[in-house]
């Protein structure tokens, strides 16, 4: 202990440019700080530092021996770091809200896994495609699936996102694959509508995002419902990447006007600022969204 006292003191005593200072930072007499360094050069047998009532100057070895004890003091500072955020176990309450879909393709299944790594957490999966009031209702932190605008929400992103649109390969090989937006007309096109009125199919053509009002024989207000069409063979349909990624590259479906797919709405875990979050640790490795290769994980 004394040992490393004598170091860390001279190391902050070089900092700082003088004995008071050091002193007063410790919040102990001057006296001892230079009992400390007197005791380390006495044991080391050179002198380190050249003294007067002004100032202080290393000596060559100083300099030298201080390079060493920085880094020595800078591995021990991270490794007991290391050791504290290791040991640490997230406890307590933690609310999590998610849209429908993506909550319980890609979140849900990765709860079980979360909770064996952190035993003493209590969560709460919410799903709804509603936006909630983190505040208001008590959440945590909202999975979203939107361009956040939001300046008092903190944001993390989870991965890219966009819609595509998306066929079987049975469905094109009996009706043609179409070419440019215009082909649209001539496909069965499986719409989504919440209220009786479809919403259109936007793209980005000329380097503006245009929308298209398509049609078809089959419209639903649920997007997996569009998602089973599609594999059926129905029709084109305008999904997000992270509900058709794994049918893409399994080849159980296919994208067309790749070239016309316009800037999409990324995927963010949100929470409040100032909340008061459970503990977790983040060097922990927990579970990560396996949203394929057309996201950033």
């Amino acid at each position: 202990m004394d040992q490393f006292k004598q170091i860390s003191t001279f190391a902050e005593v070089a900092s700082r440019g003088s004995l008071s200072a050091a002193a007063r930072a410790e919040g102990v007499a001057p006296a001892m700080i230079s009992r400390r360094l007197d005791a380390l050069e006495e044991r080391l047998g050179v002198k380190l530092l050249q003294r007067t009532t002004r100032k202080i100057a290393l000596t060559h070895e100083g300099s030298s021996f201080l390079e060493d004890c920085q880094r020595i003091l800078a591995e021990l500072e991270e490794a007991e770091a290391q050791v504290s955020e290791r040991s640490a176990t997230a406890s307590g309450a933690l609310t999590i809200s998610a849209p429908a879909g993506f909550g319980r393709q890609h979140v849900a299944p990765l709860i079980p896994a979360f909770l064996d790594l952190h035993p003493g957490l209590e969560l709460t999966l919410s799903l709804n495609d509603r936006v909630v009031d983190l505040i208001g209702e008590g959440i945590d932190v909202a999975i979203r699936i939107a361009a956040l605008s939001d300046s008092n929400l903190i944001g993390v992103k989870l991965a890219d996102n966009k819609r595509v649109v998306v066929a079987s390969p049975d469905y094109l090989s009996k009706h043609g694959r179409p070419r440019t937006l215009d082909d649209l007309m001539a496909h069965n096109c499986l719409a989504f509508s919440a209220d009786g009125s479809q919403r259109g199919w936007t793209f980005r053509q000329n380097g503006k995002n245009v929308t298209i009002k398509v049609d078809g024989n089959m419209v639903c207000n649920d997007g997996e419902v569009l998602h089973d069409w599609a594999l059926a063979g129905r029709g084109l349909a305008w999904r997000s990447m992270w509900e058709v990624g794994t049918e893409i590259e399994s080849g159980k479906l296919v994208t067309v006007l790749d070239e016309f797919t316009a800037p999409g709405n990324d995927i963010y875990a949100i929470f409040a600022q100032r909340r008061h979050l459970p503990r977790i640790p983040c060097r922990q490795k927990s579970p990560r969204l396996p949203l394929g290769r057309n996201f950033i994980q």
